[in-house]
């Protein structure tokens, strides 16, 4: 049994430590935001926050959150700043990505409330869009930043 808090409910799930995080979520918990994509932890789709740090939960067995406090995309409001922003800058298209995006900017807000183009492009450089949204991912972090965007 592994027992971990997921966006502020405590979780029990009766599975094998090694399964990875990103199965118990989707498939146990019915959490569908976060995304399978390379199933390496090298392309960012699956990205959730493990006690405030990004994790890539599709090689993150969840015998490693056991006790911790896990977020995913569902447990951002929809009020959030980065939320806001993503659409008034329409940073998606196939929106795939985005969910990791958005949960990769949220950690580096908390970290950097005012960050630089540096500081985005070195936080987001282990999240891949197939669609080349760098650009809009990029000013939407600004956008939030400006609007208090380490809020959660």
């Amino acid at each position: 049994m592994v027992t971990f808090k997921v966006n502020g409910k405590q979780q029990s799930v009766d599975i094998s430590s090694d399964t990875p995080l990103l199965w118990v979520l989707r498939e146990q918990l019915q959490l569908v935001g976060s995304k399978f994509g390379c199933g390496a932890g090298l392309c960012g789709a699956c990205t959730v926050l493990i006690d405030g740090q990004p994790q890539r939960a599709c090689i993150t067995p969840v015998g490693d959150v056991q006790g911790k406090t896990v977020v995913t995309i569902e447990g951002i409001p929809a009020s959030h700043p980065l939320k806001q922003a993503w659409l008034a800058d329409e940073v998606s298209q196939c929106g795939y990505c985005q969910p990791g995006q958005i949960m990769s900017a949220v950690a580096l807000l908390k970290k950097k409330p005012k960050p630089s183009d540096a500081d985005i492009d070195s936080a987001m450089s282990g999240n891949l869009c197939r669609c080349g949204t760098y650009g809009r991912i990029r000013r939407a972090i600004h956008t939030a930043s400006a609007k208090g965007g380490k809020k959660s």
